[in-house]
C-alpha cells in the first residue's frame, strides 16, 4: 500500500511543477528566456498571484502592483483602466524610447571670415598684374607649392611637401611675434588719401605702412585665438641699409623676454615695376581688390629647412583657401633674421603698386591661412 501511496504523491507532485513550470513560462518566446522566468519566480510568489486573483499574469501585474491597488478601493475599480497603460509600459521595446544624443565632438577653433565691407577700394589707376607659375621645370615643386630657389642649397621636394614642421604653440604666454625691418614700406594710395611721404613709396605714418598690415594681421590671429606680440618699430627709418640688424635686436630682445614665442613674421612689401619705372599692382585671380603675397625664405643658415618646411606647409593651406593668393616662395642665400627660430617666415603683402585696401585684404587671409596651419598641427 505505501508503494502505491508514494507513486500517487510522486505523480501529483510532478504534475504541480510542471503546471508551474508552464504558469511561469507562457509568456517566454526562447529557451532561455523561460529558464530565466523559471529561476526568477519562487512558488511563494506563485501562491500570492492566486490569491490576488492573476495567477496566469493575464493583466500584466506583477503581485507588488496588485498589493498596492488593494490598498485603495478607488485605484482597484479603475483596475480594468490602469492594466491597459501597464501593458503598453511592459511592452514598449527600445525603439519607442527616445535615444540618446551621440556625444558632440570636441569643439574647434571657428574659422574667422574675413571681412572686406569696411574698405573703399577706391582705385588708385595702377596697372594689374597676376603673377601665376608657367613652367614647372624652374621651380622645385613641393605638393602644390613653387618654389623658385636661387640659393646653393639642394630642395628635396618630397620632404617638403609633406606638410610637417617643427614649430609649435605653446599653451601660454604669447606664441606669434610680428616686426617689420622695413617698416616705412608703403602703397600707392588713390587721389585725395595721399601720406605724407618719407621716401619713394615710403612712410612713416603707421596707418599707411607695413604697421598697419601688420596690426591686420595680428587682429586675425588674434581672432583665432592666437596670442600676438606687435612690434611697432620703424627700423629702416633711421638707417635702411641696418634695418636688419636693427629688427635682429628686437626679436633677440623679445624671445628672451617671452620665451613662449614659436613663430615670427616679418612683414614687408614687395616693388614690381617695368623698364621705365612704372609700378604694376599684385591682385588676385579670385578677387581683385587682394593682393598677392610672397613668402620669402632665407636659406643662409643651418635651420632653414625648418623654416622652408613651414613655409610650404602655409603655402599649401594658402593655396587651398585662394589658388592665387601665393607667388612662387622664394628660397634665397641670405638669412633675413630666420636664424632665430625654427617658426620664422619673411612675407610679402603686395607691391608698392598696390593700394592700402588690397594690400590689407590679402594680409587678412595671409593671416587665415597661416593660423589654421598653425593651429591644425597644434591640435594632433
Amino acid at each position: 500500500m505505501k508503494k502505491p501511496l508514494f507513486r500517487r504523491l510522486s505523480a501529483l507532485v510532478c504534475s504541480l511543477l510542471t503546471l508551474w513550470t508552464a504558469v511561469i513560462t507562457a509568456d517566454s518566446d526562447s529557451l532561455r528566456a523561460a529558464v530565466e522566468a523559471a529561476a526568477n519566480t519562487s512558488p511563494a510568489q506563485l501562491i500570492l498571484r492566486w490569491e490576488l486573483g492573476d495567477l496566469f499574469g493575464t493583466d500584466m501585474l506583477t503581485a507588488v502592483n496588485v498589493l498596492a491597488l488593494c490598498q485603495s478601493p478607488l485605484l482597484m475599480q479603475q483596475r480594468s483602466t490602469i492594466v491597459p497603460l501597464m501593458a503598453q509600459l511592459i511592452t514598449q521595446t527600445p525603439e519607442d524610447e527616445d535615444e540618446p544624443d551621440a556625444p558632440s565632438p570636441p569643439p574647434s577653433t571657428p574659422a574667422v571670415d574675413i571681412k572686406s565691407d569696411d574698405l573703399a577700394f577706391a582705385d588708385n589707376g595702377v596697372p594689374s598684374q597676376t603673377v601665376i607659375p608657367s613652367n614647372p621645370k624652374s621651380y622645385t615643386v613641393a605638393g602644390s607649392a613653387y618654389i623658385k630657389n636661387t640659393s646653393s642649397r639642394t630642395l628635396d621636394a618630397e620632404e617638403l611637401s609633406g606638410g610637417s614642421f617643427s614649430a609649435r604653440l605653446g599653451t601660454e604666454g604669447p606664441q606669434v611675434l610680428i616686426v617689420h625691418s622695413h617698416a616705412t614700406e608703403a602703397y600707392t594710395m588713390p587721389k585725395g588719401q595721399e601720406y605724407d611721404p618719407s621716401g619713394t613709396y615710403r612712410t612713416r605714418d603707421t596707418s599707411c605702412n607695413m604697421v598697419r598690415i601688420g596690426d591686420e594681421v595680428a587682429a586675425v590671429l588674434s581672432g583665432y585665438g592666437i596670442s600676438v606680440l606687435h612690434d611697432r618699430t620703424l627700423h629702416d627709418a633711421a638707417s635702411y641699409n641696418d634695418a636688419y640688424n636693427s629688427s635682429l635686436q628686437s626679436i633677440k630682445s623679445y624671445l628672451e623676454k617671452y620665451p613662449t614665442l614659436t613663430y615670427v613674421l616679418d612683414l614687408h612689401r614687395d616693388a614690381i615695376q617695368d623698364a621705365n619705372g612704372n609700378q604694376y599692382k599684385l591682385i588676385t585671380g579670385e578677387d581683385p581688390r587682394v593682393a598677392q603675397c610672397c613668402l620669402v625664405m632665407g636659406l643662409g643658415h643651418d635651420g632653414w629647412k625648418d623654416n622652408l618646411q613651414l613655409a610650404v606647409a602655409v603655402q599649401q593651406q594658402l593655396n587651398a583657401l585662394s589658388p592665387t593668393l601665393m607667388r612662387p616662395i622664394a628660397a634665397r642665400g641670405y638669412r633675413y633674421n630666420q636664424q632665430m627660430c625654427s617658426g620664422s617666415l619673411l612675407v610679402e603683402i603686395g607691391a608698392a603698386g598696390n593700394s592700402l585696401d588690397e594690400a590689407i585684404m590679402g594680409a587678412r587671409y595671409f593671416a587665415k591661412g597661416f593660423a589654421e596651419t598653425i593651429l591644425a598641427v597644434a591640435a594632433d
